[in-house]
């Protein structure tokens, strides 16, 4: 047997099957093999009077932006396939991104101190033989998602929102003045919050295979020695099966989490979750001084991440929206979810807005929600240099010493340049500021990476960088500019505002 097998046997359910079915999904992703749903068609004919300006699918993190449209008048109805529940395990996040609640009214101040299950500090990143700073206030917030989900779900029910449980999305026919969806719910406009597996996205993207993968696995158990401080980037083993394992771990309320995860390509013979689980478990006591048996593991935590170069999603169909993980607004590095959620929340709220008052729900005006980010597109060259290649020849701690390297700099280049970077937010000047320190510190090993990412990789990023430059200059004059937006027509606002948006979030300017 086993240690994954010894362990899992001990959790409630069915988690080792759970563990291999979504392995099985994995396979089908890399091998290329997953069929193509078709679950989007469309219609000429007009469809009639509809009873929602929205439908959301997916209601677990749907809910957010479901609520924030039913509290501005909007008409809103939630389809979720299970019953609308949060999970048992915290979501980390930090204490000024929670605030867009109250600012939404989705929460009171009193409601959002509730939702906060575990707060600690300080969090620790850290590489093999390099390395160690230390950040407060990073992630250091756990948020009870059961609790939260309750509590919106109540105010979404009170501000005349219709929520349909146990009602899996199995189809959409776009017609020219509305969805209908299962043949059942109408609609202006369709929000797929349902995912990275959400069938629509994957329709959109045409059976195209990830780019990159990132895998966690990870536990919430019992019996750690003492510790109050957090993880958010460790390392502490060098390459190994060609991947560089980094790790997390908090505080939580009935014990303590902890993660392992790594980034990958999709190529089939790239190892999956449950050979993860092992290696993780392998390592843990290395990793926390503790024994397995010295444990009393809570639950077991295990999932993938797919990324695409062509993102956000901006769904080829009118009256279409993906937000969340299946618009795939996250960067390569992040795990998505909560987080990319709630840090575009205000965003997408004030924008589904204006589009459903000026009624601009065409491909075309909907795609300026999902706009292009240059901050997301430059992270691609850094998934590339902590991720090694199936048949690629490196030195061991090659990339624990380039990022004990750039960490090392940010530190010395204060809280202003390493805080955004590890809440997933790259602005152009701290970007700059840190590549021109490591360039100049540590010549050796910049030039050992241009072979490891590619110089296709590397000129591609190059694009991005010059993009996120101008992005910075355009959202500082768009503000200069902004006395002047008052007059312009409705339809015209609209535009302004989504270039705007794009203009701060892909500069970074919203942290």
């Amino acid at each position: 047997m086993s240690l994954t097998e010894e362990i899992l046997a001990q959790l409630p359910g069915d988690v080792l099957g759970g563990l291999r079915r979504a392995d099985h999904i994995l396979t089908s992703i890399k091998s290329g093999t997953a069929p193509v749903p078709m679950v989007v068609k469309e219609s000429q004919q007009n469809l009639g009077a509809v009873d929602w300006d929205v439908l959301v699918c997916g209601g677990t993190l749907g809910i957010f932006i479901g609520c924030a449209l039913a509290l501005q008048g909007v008409r809103v109805a939630l389809i979720e396939r299970g019953i609308l529940r949060g999970r048992e395990q915290e979501w980390n996040i930090s204490r000024h991104e929670l605030q867009v609640f109250v600012q939404l009214g989705l929460l009171t101040d009193a409601e959002l101190e509730k939702a906060i299950a575990t707060e600690y500090n300080p969090a620790r990143v850290g590489f093999h033989n390099g390395v160690e700073v230390w950040v407060q206030d990073v992630l250091n917030i756990g948020v009870d998602p059961v609790y939260l989900l309750e509590t919106l779900k109540q105010r979404f029910l009170a501000a005349g929102g219709k929520l349909f449980e146990n009602t899996p999305f199995d189809e959409v026919v776009v017609h020219p003045d509305g969805v209908i969806v299962n043949n059942q719910y109408k609609a202006r406009l369709l929000i797929d919050a349902m995912g990275h597996l959400s069938a629509i996205a994957q329709q959109a993207r045409q059976g195209q295979k990830p780019d990159a993968i990132c895998l966690v696995v990870g536990s919430c158990a019992q019996g750690f020695p003492d510790n109050s401080t957090g993880d958010l980037l460790l390392s502490f083993t060098p390459i190994q099966n060609q991947c560089q394992y980094f790790w997390e771990a908090f505080p939580a309320r009935d014990g303590r989490t902890t993660y392992m995860f790594t980034y990958m390509d999709a190529d089939p013979q790239r190892q999956g979750l449950e050979a993860l689980f092992e290696d993780y478990l392998r390592l843990m006591p290395k990793y926390q001084g503790v024994e397995l048996n010295q444990l009393t593991f809570q639950r077991a935590l295990f999932g993938f991440f797919p990324s695409y170069r062509q993102s956000p999603l901006q769904t080829p169909w009118s009256r279409i929206l993906a937000v969340g993980d299946s618009s795939g607004s996250q960067s390569p590095l992040s795990f998505g979810g909560f987080g990319a959620m709630i840090r575009h929340l205000q965003r997408l709220t004030q924008g589904i807005y204006e589009a459903l008052q000026t009624n601009l729900l065409s491909a075309k005006a909907l795609g300026l929600l999902q706009p292009y980010q240059p901050n997301l597109s430059v992270t691609w060259l850094f998934q590339r240099a902590m991720s090694v290649g199936v048949d690629q020849k490196i030195a061991p701690d090659q990339i624990n010493q380039l990022l004990s390297a750039v960490f090392a700099e940010m530190q010395s280049l204060g809280e202003p340049v390493l805080k955004p970077f590890l809440q997933d937010v790259v602005n152009f000047s701290g970007l700059t500021q840190t590549l021109l320190k490591t360039n100049f510190a540590h010549p050796e090993i910049v030039v050992k990476i241009i072979p490891q990412v590619g110089l296709a990789a590397l000129l591609d990023w190059m694009i991005h960088y010059g993009n996120l430059g101008i992005y910075s200059l355009l959202f500082r004059l768009s503000q200069i500019l902004e006395p002047w937006e008052k007059n312009l027509p409705s339809t015209t606002k609209y535009y302004w505002h989504r270039w705007v948006d794009a203009w701060k979030f892909g500069s970074g300017g919203d942290y």
